[in-house]
């Protein structure tokens, strides 16, 4: 399994990273055009059918940039199309949700003190959500509540502050938030694949065609593009959320998430503002702080029990704790890690434990075998600094249990 093992942890890591370097190019890009947009000027000097223009320097040289609502008299061969940064970011965040959360289901999508559901029911259910998601959004963009932005955007936040408390329903607090995200990112993603894309598809074949396009195809790809620019902020902080506790792991995790969203608006209607030159509306950054502070006091409140439900055994640990080799290992790792892996961490400096992760009792440690082997046994990455001085022969004590509850 050693082998097996290092070779997963590096698809996760790899995966990881894909998915972090397209998150960065699509990100990006949506922010630069939606800043480009709203910056455009009309001049007199514009070409007939431009919408507007902009000068812009970057990298020692300089560019003019000139935005054709429907398109000029003539379109060159050569299109850059910005579709591919959005594509791999979910394709990548979904092999994420698989490599870790559905392979890993027993553990960090199961949580049986909330729903006591097998493996594969809990997968069905995440996928389920995810697509429904996107069913909800587009049916309403569509219907007569998509004409107004405002009626549709506070129809939208309903649905995600349904969703947040629904997810905590069904799964553990980090991969309730983690969906969130996953529900969010798969709205922006389709928005680009089923409207944006193909809205821009129809446009260059009727030029190519000598037809006028339809100027509505340009008005629904906007909408969208709009509402992928104010869902972008947090959805970071969904992907983000699985490494603080805080976030995830207390009774009002659901509004936390909900008031995310309302966070990421104001942010994005300060800079939207500004790039339009329409002034400096700074109370959204008091209205930013205010709510971040409120999400703070609410993480204060009553804590979950661990996100991966410590208190029943997954059905993956009976036969780590079963292994000759338990009681030893057991013993290895409240000795070394409980310190600050415990509800009341006695570590100076620690007042949460890392990750919600709980190792105070055997149960706990069963269920995180697989995590304790990697960091402590494979690596030595846990304790920190080996602080609590973790010796090598208990290293491979935690390796040889690991081994033998996997069956290797």
């Amino acid at each position: 399994m050693g082998d097996y093992q290092i070779f997963y942890e590096w698809l996760m890591f790899a995966v990881r990273w894909l998915h972090v370097i397209t998150a960065i190019a699509w990100i990006g890009s949506s922010f630069y055009f939606i800043a480009l947009d709203l910056g455009l000027r009309k001049t007199p000097s514009l070409p007939p059918l431009a919408h507007g223009e902009e000068w812009q320097v970057h990298g020692g040289g300089f560019y003019h940039i000139q935005k054709y609502l429907v398109a000029p008299d003539f379109l060159p061969e050569h299109l850059t199309w910005f579709k591919w940064e959005a594509y791999w970011t979910w394709l990548s965040g979904f092999m994420l949700l698989v490599l870790v959360y559905y392979v890993g289901a027993n553990l960090y999508l199961v949580d049986r003190t909330v729903l006591d559901v097998a493996a594969w029911q809990a997968i069905a259910l995440s996928l389920a959500s995810i697509v429904l998601g996107w069913v909800l959004y587009d049916a309403l963009c569509k219907s007569p509540i998509g004409q107004s932005t405002t009626g549709l955007m506070l129809v939208l936040f309903a649905i995600l502050v349904a969703m947040s408390w629904g997810y905590t329903q069904l799964f553990t607090g980090r991969a309730a938030l983690l969906h969130m995200g996953a529900f969010t990112a798969t709205i922006m993603a389709a928005n680009v694949a089923m409207i944006i894309i193909p809205n821009q598809r129809i446009v260059v074949a009727d030029l190519k065609a000598g037809r006028v396009p339809d100027a509505k195809y340009g008005k629904i790809a906007k909408q969208r593009s709009l509402h992928n620019n104010y869902l972008t902020l947090p959805v970071i902080f969904f992907m983000l959320s699985g490494h603080y506790p805080l976030a995830f792991a207390t009774q009002w995790n659901w509004i936390i998430a909900s008031l995310i969203f309302l966070v990421g608006v104001v942010i994005r209607h300060y800079f939207n503002t500004r790039h339009a030159r329409k002034g400096n509306p700074h109370w959204t950054w008091a209205v930013a702080v205010i709510l971040f502070i409120i999400m703070a006091w609410l993480s204060s409140g009553p804590k979950l029990p661990n996100s991966a439900g410590e208190e029943v055994a997954s059905r993956a640990a009976e036969s780590f704790l079963s292994a000759s080799h338990f009681e030893a290992a057991s013993l290895t790792v409240q000795t070394r890690c409980a310190m600050c892996h415990t509800a009341e961490p006695v570590w100076e400096g620690v007042y949460e434990p890392p990750k919600n992760v709980i190792l105070d009792n055997d149960i706990a440690i069963a269920n995180h075998a697989k995590d304790i082997a990697i960091q402590a046994g494979y690596a030595h990455a846990m304790p920190p600094g080996n602080v609590s001085e973790m010796t090598a022969d208990e290293r491979a004590l935690i390796v040889a249990w690991f081994r033998e509850g996997s069956g290797q």
